[in-house]
């Protein structure tokens, strides 16, 4: 195993600026260009800290705590504990993660998450809502991943909601379409009215007059796809755009029991890039993909620059779907989400 001493020989340097280099911790002691030298000659050997002795020197464990709603048993929002997890694994820290369904228990799992001493914490949820953060974790840093903070004091990361409903709308006024539907959520869900007004914004800058009569709000179940067919009988809308991919199929069923066809007589586009939906439905519907993904790796990093206090280096991120934020973005911290051309869209 490499040591700091043996790096400290192979770089022609102090183990004092070795350390210092290799923590991060160079500013106003090591001069740039040195502890750039030194990174690349440790990585270069090899090196890898022993994290006993670094927890005891540093009184940080390199650890961080993740606590999540029903995430874990999420196909897709599962990829924000990916995203956090790599982000953790190159930064040189391990990550741990409960999963939570209620209050009780999470005060439980948060507890059980600081008996192991970790040094941050990521609080995430299934889908962005107005969130309080725990008070039982209110003494070490915090991110909040697909949640809005109700304080605003908390960093937290969410879609640009109004974006994707704005980029969908605007993708299919550029491919022709005059009569655009939306087929919304009859939820109370944060996301719905912002991707409505992304709706409304698109076709304002398009030109096209915003129709009441063109919307309407569903649940997932039978009554839903009698109001999309009786929007097709009174209003012939020549294109859709849905608040889910899941809604995207109400759209599909009543085309066909009109003899229409998805991508040659009307156009679709959804929002998740749910995986069943994409490989199963013909033709494959465009989408606007969610960034679950990016939430977690940037709120990991995120998270650790604050447990480390100073800044890491974003030169050498990931290719993503969605672009990656910087992070001293101030708060609301919005991922502006990629829209996948598939071939449910005329003329596309």
């Amino acid at each position: 195993m490499t040591t700091i001493k043996e790096v400290a020989k192979a770089a022609g340097a102090s183990v004092t600026a070795v350390s210092m280099s290799l923590n991060h911790r160079e500013d106003g002691h090591v001069k740039k260009e040195v502890a750039e030298h030194i990174r690349d000659t440790a990585e270069k050997m090899g090196y890898r800290p022993n994290p006993l002795a670094r927890s005891l020197r540093t009184s940080r464990t390199h650890t961080i705590g993740f606590v999540s709603e029903e995430i874990a048993t999420t196909p897709y929002a599962g990829k924000i504990v990916l995203g956090a997890q790599d982000a953790a694994s190159e930064l040189g820290y391990m990550m741990l993660l409960v999963n939570t369904d209620g209050k009780a228990r999470e005060d439980d799992e948060i507890n059980a998450l600081k008996r192991y001493g970790v040094d941050g914490f990521l609080y995430a949820k299934m889908y962005d809502r107005v969130s309080t953060v725990p008070k039982s974790l209110t003494r070490k840093p915090v991110v909040l991943l697909d949640a809005t903070d109700e304080s605003g004091k908390t960093p937290y990361i969410v879609p640009d909601e109004v974006a994707i409903g704005y980029d969908a709308t605007t993708y299919l006024a550029q491919a022709g379409c005059k009569r655009i539907a939306y087929i919304g959520c009859s939820e109370p869900l944060l996301a719905e009215p912002l991707r409505r007004k992304g709706y409304e914004n698109g076709l304002k800058a398009a030109g096209l007059p915003y129709d009441l009569a063109l919307e309407v709000a569903v649940l997932n179940n039978g009554p839903a796809l009698k109001q999309v067919e009786k929007l097709f009988d009174e209003q012939h809308p020549d294109a859709f755009f849905c608040f889910n991919d899941a809604r995207t199929w109400y759209v599909y069923e009543a085309a066909a029991r009109r003899g229409l066809t998805v991508g040659r007589d009307i156009s679709v586009v959804g929002i998740d890039n749910h995986r069943v939906i994409a490989e199963t439905f013909e033709p494959k519907p465009t989408t606007v993909e969610l960034p679950h993904y990016e939430m977690g790796y940037w709120g990991a990093r995120k998270l650790v620059s604050m447990i480390e206090k100073h800044p890491l280096d974003d030169s050498d991120l990931p290719a993503t779907t969605a672009p990656m934020p910087p992070l001293d973005a101030p708060n609301p911290v919005r991922i502006h989400c990629t829209l996948l051309e598939r071939d449910s869209v005329v003329g596309k």
